[in-house]
Order: C-alpha cells, then sequence, then structure tokens
C-alpha cells in the first residue's frame, strides 16, 4: 500500500506539470488580457493610448504573446510556485492563496450539506426505485431523474428565485446576509446574522442538491439492480431470507461499491464552489471569484485556482482507489 501511494504521489508531480503547462497555454492565448480589459473604457475614451497599454502589459508581464514569451512566462510562474508564492491576483490585488483561503469556506459549506442532503436523499430513492421496477415509484423517480439531469443551473435557479423569493417572498435571493440590516456585536447579533446566513443558504442548497441528485439516484438504480440478478442474491431468497435482509444486508452492501469511485470527483467540488450557482446568487465563494477572475483573464488566479483544483482531484481519485480496495477485497492495488 505504500509503495502505491508513493509511485501514485510521484506520478501526480508529472500530471501536474501538464495540467499547469496546459491551463496556463490557454490563459494566455485568450482574444483579451487583465490589461485590455481593466483600459478598454480609457482607451476608447483616449485617455491613454496603446502604448501605455503595451507597456502596462509589459509591466504585469504578460506583453509577449509569442511561444517565446508564453515559455518564459511559464517558467517564471514554476519558479514561484516552487517558492510556494502563486502569485498576487490581478483583480482582487492580494496574494492568490490568501484570496482562495478566506473565500473556499462558504463554498465549502454550501457543498458539503447539499453533498450529504444528496446522498441521504439519492441513495434510497434509487434503491427504492430498484426494488419496484416499472412500477409507478420507478416511473416517477425516473422522470424526477431526468429532470434534474436535464435542467439547466442558471435557468432552475432562476425560477426557484422567482418563486420562493419573487412571489412568494419566503426566502432572499442574494448574498449572505441582508444589506440593510446592521448586526449588534453580541451574541444575540451574532446569532441573527448567522440565522439570516443560513436563511440566504436555502435556496443556494436546495438548487444544488435538486440538480445533483439525479444522476445519483440513477447510478444507484443501475447498481441495485446488476446486484439484485446476482447469484449470491438468488440464493438468499432461496434460503427463505427476509426481503428486507436480502436487499439491506446482502445487496445494499455491493451496490454501495461502485459509489466509492464518486469520492474523487467529491473532494475537488466541496472546496472548489459552485461557479454559476455561487454567481446567480451573489454569493461570494471561491466559485464566484474563479469565474470573475477568469472573465478578466487573472493570470495568477486562474493558475493558482486551477492548480487548486487539480492537486484535490488528484487526492480524491487515490483516496477513491484505496477506500475502492478496502470496501472490495477482491481489488488489490498495484505495486
Amino acid at each position: 500500500m505504500f509503495k502505491y501511494i508513493v509511485k501514485r504521489l510521484l506520478i501526480s508531480v508529472v500530471v501536474l506539470f501538464g495540467v499547469s503547462l496546459i491551463i496556463y497555454s490557454l490563459v494566455r492565448m485568450m482574444p483579451s488580457s487583465y490589461v485590455d480589459v481593466k483600459y478598454a473604457q480609457a482607451l476608447q475614451n483616449g485617455t491613454i493610448t496603446q502604448a501605455d497599454i503595451d507597456a502596462f502589459k509589459a509591466l504585469y508581464g504578460i506583453g509577449d504573446n509569442s511561444f517565446k514569451g508564453i515559455v518564459s512566462g511559464y517558467g517564471k510562474w514554476l519558479l514561484n510556485l516552487c517558492k510556494g508564492d502563486l502569485g498576487t491576483s490581478f483583480v482582487y490585488q492580494q496574494p492568490v492563496s490568501k484570496v482562495i483561503k478566506d473565500n473556499m469556506w462558504i463554498s465549502f459549506a454550501i457543498a458539503i450539506i447539499a453533498t450529504i442532503l444528496q446522498f441521504l436523499i439519492a441513495i434510497p430513492l434509487g434503491i427504492s426505485s430498484a426494488t419496484h421496477q416499472y412500477s409507478v415509484r420507478d416511473y416517477l423517480v425516473t422522470i424526477f431523474t431526468m429532470i434534474g439531469i436535464a435542467l439547466p443551473t442558471y435557468f432552475f435557479a432562476a425560477v426557484c428565485i422567482k418563486v420562493f423569493s419573487g412571489d412568494l417572498g419566503w426566502l432572499p435571493s442574494n448574498g449572505l446576509i441582508y444589506a440593510t440590516k446592521d448586526y449588534a456585536n453580541t451574541f444575540a447579533g451574532h446569532m441573527e446574522k448567522f440565522g439570516d446566513i443560513c436563511q440566504h443558504l436555502v435556496l443556494p442548497i436546495f438548487v444544488s442538491v435538486i440538480l445533483s441528485i439525479g444522476g445519483l439516484m440513477r447510478y444507484t438504480r443501475t447498481n441495485t439492480l446488476e446486484v439484485l440478478n446476482a447469484d449470491y442474491i438468488r440464493t438468499a431468497r432461496a434460503k427463505g431470507l427476509p426481503e428486507k435482509d436480502v436487499i439491506y444486508k446482502h445487496a445494499f452492501r455491493n451496490t454501495m461499491i461502485p459509489l466509492a469511485t464518486l469520492l474523487a470527483g467529491i473532494l475537488p467540488s466541496l472546496f472548489g464552489g459552485m461557479m454559476i450557482t455561487e454567481e446567480v446568487f451573489g454569493i461570494d465563494g471561491i466559485g464566484r471569484l474563479a469565474y470573475q477572475a477568469l472573465k478578466q483573464a487573472d493570470i495568477p488566479f486562474v493558475m493558482g485556482y486551477n492548480m487548486f483544483l487539480a492537486v484535490l482531484t488528484i487526492i480524491g481519485t487515490l483516496f477513491s482507489d484505496i477506500m475502492y480496495s478496502i470496501v472490495d477485497p477482491r481489488v488489490k492495488l498495484g505495486k
């Protein structure tokens, strides 16, 4: 096991190098740069000249978009990374590591709650659908699954805002707290602020859960149907075991084995934020900040954010492989 983990970590270094090279090249080849976006209006008004724009680009280290310039820029970024420096964000004017550290936790709170609810809802519904195949319950779950998979995030979020915030007025639709409220620096004031934050998070979490459970329900249903047709399940039934024991003691454990592979994608999604959801609901999580930085070609932040996700993905994949070997003794990790 130890040799396998060391080998995977060494391979991960090569993978991260390739990922960083591709991402940096793509960002540098974008049609506009941070300087172009920032000073577009000033250039149009004649406040500054194109020579000034070129000077600013040289100052930010993005003036030369030739192959040599991109390689040189990537080399400087990689050298700083080896020193533990992700650079300073063009947009937020702070170290990239600080921006990520300060803003990923609200995204993590939304994602962890949504993930827990997703598993608590999707897995029982998927098993129930499989055990009642071709029944009304199965068809209803299938329809619900298709709706969750097909609906775009921005559309469903907009509908929820209109219904629950606009028409019914039950829930707030933007930000984390009420901008007009002044919270006292007391225990009661902190509790009131916490309550308002929870209220603001209801709609984003609801949207995330509804749009996420469809795929997991379908995955669980398919795995359960496959397990229920296995020989050992038929043997258990032939021995006269109650159907409840057959499903939840024998089939359930083996149904969960393929779900261990989903752990690879959970970790980056927990800390990486949800760009569209956070943007629609005006939540300054790490996903929304990354979206804003990407629009303005903020190279240091885009690079730091994507490397952060790449590291989380590699860790999640390794953890998934280890978990798979634990839950299924038949799987042996290579040396």
